[in-house]
């Protein structure tokens, strides 16, 4: 049971703010126009991009925090900024409330969510702990100093990412511009399967508490299979869907994403080391089976280069935003192929590298876990 900490009181969300100033928007096509002012989003990424127009330059006295109406994207802001688009609410705390501190704890309150549909609602529903000024900064500091040290751990992965990729352009080259003249063959030709999965009839409703893995596109990331969001299907579903039951190292590719989104769902690359028939995908997800003999890790490492991610915005197909990937544009991918001495020789580096990879993955397990128990210990 909460209790109320000493000093403490609490106060309904609408309370805690100012009303801000309506702020002009710019629209998503001219995120990328200028240099000059950052424009900010209910998008994942910080900054989505800049313009030159100082007309629509949101001054802010003091630092605000911003939320996602649709996404429940929440950001810290301390700097002027252009509004993004539609769906950004500019939150400004009165004097008695640290920006800082309303940002954390919205963060833990996790709000829940209602699919594409608005969110603000749901705020003002919350109530607001407000302790001590001096209290409020005590805390920001804390949950300020691990966010450092993740922040630290997650630079790391990003270096040794490009260690990884490094090596491969020391030894091989740009795998699309092929300056090194390798042989290059077509995924399709050195595959054996490339299909994508299927969404079961019933949708949401015929997923299960324990069952077969069913790898959603939200599963599938660079170079990484996340579980956190998995779904199940029975044993029955699972044998209807047999043509996309999961082999040991498939390789799996996201079909749909954003075109301009950092973490775009579009094109992502991972490969699935469980079990045989231990998983499926949906229609989302294509899945692309090696055939034997084939270095799996090595066409993943290309496929998850910067020049392939270049590669694929070129050739995926579809609106101003969103597009998608087709089949015949993965079976048409060109897969460079050295000696396969050589592309063996650079996978035991690559394994090095990863092992390295999931040592920094633990220590920033660790201290999400450490921030999380922070944070239920201020808040709840």
């Amino acid at each position: 049971m909460s209790v109320v900490k000493e000093g403490w009181t609490y106060k309904n969300f609408e309370e805690c703010l100012v009303k801000a100033p309506k702020a002009k928007q710019v629209q998503t096509s001219e995120y990328n126009s200028g240099t000059r002012y950052p424009i900010v989003s209910q998008e994942d990424k910080l900054v989505s991009g800049y313009c030159d127009d100082s007309s629509l330059l949101y001054h802010i006295d003091n630092p605000v925090v911003i939320f996602g109406d649709h996404t429940r994207v929440l950001k810290y802001v301390d700097f002027d900024f252009v509004v993004g688009a539609d769906g950004v609410k500019i939150l400004i705390p009165k004097e008695f409330l640290n920006a800082k501190f309303l940002f954390f704890y919205l963060q833990w309150y996790n709000i829940p969510s209602l699919g594409y549909s608005r969110h603000y609602k749901l705020l003002k529903e919350i109530s607001i702990p407000v302790p001590p000024l001096p209290t409020q900064q005590s805390i920001v500091s804390e949950l300020d100093k691990i966010n450092e040290l993740i922040a630290l751990k997650k630079s790391q992965l990003k270096d040794l990412d490009t260690l990884a990729q490094s090596i491969f352009y020391e030894m091989f080259g740009d795998p699309v511009i092929n300056e090194k003249g390798w042989e290059v063959k077509r995924l399709c030709e050195i595959s054996s399967v490339i299909s994508n999965g299927n969404t079961p009839k019933g949708g949401n409703e015929v997923y299960v508490d324990n069952g077969y893995l069913f790898l959603r596109s939200q599963n599938v990331w660079k170079n990484r299979i996340d579980l956190d969001d998995v779904a199940y299907i029975d044993d029955a579903t699972h044998k209807k869907l047999m043509k996309s039951s999961l082999m040991h190292n498939d390789l799996l590719i996201t079909k749909t994403g954003r075109f301009n989104t950092e973490n775009s769902s579009l094109g992502r690359t991972a490969l699935f080391e469980g079990e045989n028939g231990s998983a499926n995908i949906n229609g989302h997800v294509y899945l692309v089976r090696l055939k034997p003999g084939m270095v799996h890790k090595f066409v993943l490492y290309i496929l998850i280069s910067d020049s392939y991610r270049d590669l694929i915005r070129k050739t995926c197909v579809g609106g101003i935003d969103k597009r998608q990937l087709n089949k015949d544009h993965i079976e048409d991918f060109p897969i460079i192929f050295p000696p396969k001495e050589l592309q063996t020789d650079y996978v035991k580096r690559v394994e090095s590298i990863e092992r390295m990879k999931q040592q920094v993955q633990t220590a920033i397990k660790d201290l999400e876990t450490l921030l999380a128990s922070r944070m239920q210990y201020w808040f709840d």
